[in-house]
C-alpha cells in the first residue's frame, strides 16, 4: 500500500512536479534521459499503469482515498500526496478530474521502423500545436482503426496533460512516436514511410485532391495518413513528396473542419476496417463515461442504450447541454 502523506507545506520540493513546473519542464525532467508527466482521474492513471508506465507518486483529494486503495495497492512505493480537494487546486491552480493526477516516468521513444513494421493504417501529424487536438486524434485513433501515429517534432506531446485528459488515456494503447527533428522531415521521413510499403497521403485542398471516398484508396494494403497543423494545414514541401492528395467532400460552402474532426472522418473512411488494431467498442461491453470529457464542458452523456438486437456497428448516443 502507498504511504499517505498529509501536505502540510506547499513549498515541499516533491510536490514541485504538481505545483510549480510546466509541461515542458516535466518532458525535459531528466535530460537527456525521458522525463516525467502527469496522468489524470483514476481510470487514467490505471490505463497509464496497464500500459508498463512507473508511477513517482500520486497526488489525490482526501475524499478519493478510500475509493482507490486497489489503486494505490499496485504502487507501493508511489507516496500519496493528500488534502482537501479546494486546498489541491490551490496547490496546482485547475481543478482535478475525479480529484486525482499522477506523476509518472516517461519511457524512451521508438524507432518509426518498429512501430510502422507490421502496421496497416498509420497516421502522421505536422505541427499540431494544441494538446486538445491532439488527445482527440488519439482518441479517434485508437477508436477507429490506426495502428500507430507519428508525430513531427513542432507537435504538442502527446504526454500533456490535457492530451492524455481528452484522450481519455487512449495515448496509451495506441503505439507513437516523434519523428527526428531538423532536416529529417518531410523528404526524409515520408521517404522512410514508402520504403517500408506506405502509399502516403495527404489531406489538403489541392485541385487535383481525390475524395476521401474514392474505392482506390482502399486497395493499398498500406496507408500513411498525413495531417497538417490548426490553420494552415499541412506545408506545400510536404503535400508535395506524399503519393496523393485527399479531401474530405463537404456541403454549404465549408471547405475544411478542425483537425480533429477532419482525422475522425479520414480514419472512419480510410482505416476502420482496415487496421490491425482492435481498439473499437464492442456490443455488450462495459463503457464507463465518468471522465468523458468535452472541451469546455458543452456536452453530457444523457442516454445511452445499446438495443438487444443490435446487429450493426452503431451506437446510438442521445446528447444534452450541462444545463
Amino acid at each position: 500500500m502507498s504511504e499517505i502523506r498529509k501536505i502540510e507545506n506547499f513549498a515541499a520540493p516533491e510536490l514541485d512536479v504538481y505545483a510549480r513546473l510546466s509541461e515542458p519542464q516535466l518532458l525535459h525532467y531528466y535530460e537527456p534521459q525521458p522525463g516525467l508527466f502527469l496522468a489524470e482521474s483514476p481510470r487514467v492513471i490505471e490505463r497509464a499503469l496497464d500500459a508498463g508506465y512507473e508511477p513517482v507518486s500520486f497526488l489525490a483529494g482526501s475524499a478519493e482515498l478510500a475509493a482507490n486503495e486497489a489503486l494505490f495497492a499496485h504502487c507501493p512505493d508511489a507516496p500519496v500526496y493528500t488534502a482537501e480537494t479546494k486546498v489541491l487546486e490551490q496547490l496546482t491552480g485547475f481543478a482535478l478530474t475525479r480529484g486525482m493526477l499522477c506523476a509518472m516516468h516517461r519511457r524512451t521513444l521508438p524507432a518509426m521502423e518498429e512501430i510502422c513494421r507490421n502496421a496497416r493504417r498509420v497516421a502522421i501529424l505536422e505541427n499540431v500545436l494544441n494538446p486538445t487536438n491532439v488527445g482527440a486524434i488519439f482518441r479517434s485513433a485508437a477508436a477507429l482503426g490506426i495502428d500507430a501515429v507519428l508525430l513531427t517534432s513542432g507537435c504538442s506531446n502527446p504526454l500533456y496533460r490535457r492530451a492524455i485528459r481528452v484522450s481519455m488515456g487512449n495515448v496509451f494503447q495506441v503505439p507513437w512516436t516523434v519523428l527526428p527533428g531538423g532536416s529529417y522531415w518531410p523528404e526524409q521521413g515520408i521517404a522512410a514511410l514508402q520504403e517500408l510499403g506506405f502509399y502516403t497521403v495527404a489531406m489538403a485542398l489541392k485541385e487535383d485532391s481525390v475524395p476521401m471516398d474514392d474505392p482506390s484508396l482502399k486497395t493499398h494494403e498500406k496507408l500513411a495518413i498525413l495531417l497538417g497543423t490548426e490553420g494552415d494545414g499541412l506545408a506545400s514541401d510536404t503535400i508535395a513528396e506524399t503519393d496523393a492528395t485527399v479531401l474530405i467532400p463537404m456541403t454549404h460552402g465549408v471547405d475544411s473542419l478542425n483537425v480533429a474532426a477532419a482525422s475522425a472522418v479520414a480514419f472512419w473512411e480510410l482505416a476502420g476496417s482496415v487496421g490491425t488494431g482492435d481498439y473499437g467498442i464492442k456490443i455488450g461491453s462495459e463503457i464507463d463515461f465518468r471522465d468523458a470529457y468535452f472541451d469546455a464542458s458543452l456536452f453530457e452523456f444523457t442516454n445511452f442504450e445499446i438495443p438487444s438486437d443490435t446487429s450493426a456497428a452503431y451506437i446510438p448516443l442521445c446528447f444534452g447541454t450541462a444545463g
